[in-house]
């Protein structure tokens, strides 16, 4: 071990140009990770996925939807078996998007992938389960049989909570929504506009 040690310790003439360029680099990654907002990828909050600006369109639509009071970007779009599944996918799909941002390679139209789409399917089942089973359906719609083994939800439920508006020109210098606001906040400028 104190080979080890020896050996990752430069020559004496080489320390200073060694810490000034751990320095460097420990400063930039510092710098990316403030710069990145990384800390509020480990959060639920839907303000996360407008970070890059490339969600906005479908972050408008959801915060217009029925869904915005009751579940988050993360609720529908990230697994949730087990938290180690959860956060394993939120790096994977993470480090997918901050690459694809940091290249500047955006596709013109964003669509989910399969991996999504089993997650967002899972998590319909799993919030509508009250709705979605056999026993319910059936007792509100004669002949029904259950479908939710062939078919996705979104096959027939496409624009909730987003509507069909999936590219980046859909909203060309739009003014565009960047937080959420709150209905607190929203009544409180109507009742100023008002006066």
């Amino acid at each position: 071990m104190k080979k080890l040690v020896r050996w990752m310790i430069p020559p004496e003439s080489w320390q200073r140009p060694v810490i000034v360029a751990a320095g460097v680099f420990f400063g930039l990654a510092a710098y990316a990770f403030y710069i990145s907002k990384a800390p509020s990828y480990l959060s639920d909050n839907p303000e996360t996925c407008i970070n890059c600006h490339v969600m906005n369109p479908q972050f408008n639509d959801w915060a217009h939807s029925s869904h915005r009071n009751v579940a988050t970007c993360n609720d529908c779009h990230v697994p949730h078996d087990n938290i180690l599944s959860k956060y394993a996918f939120k790096m994977k799909d993470g480090l997918r998007h901050a690459t694809i941002f940091t290249l500047r390679n955006e596709p013109q139209t964003i669509y989910i992938l399969e991996a999504g789409k089993k997650a967002v399917q899972s998590n319909c089942i799993r919030c509508h389960e009250h709705t979605t089973g056999m026993k319910y359906l059936a007792s509100v719609l004669p002949g029904y049989n259950n479908h939710l083994q062939a078919r996705h939800c979104l096959d027939c439920h496409r624009e909730t909570p987003h509507s069909r508006v999936n590219s980046l020109s859909s909203t060309p210098n739009a003014l565009v929504k960047m937080k959420l606001e709150s209905r607190t906040e929203r009544d409180e400028e109507e009742e100023e506009s008002e006066e």
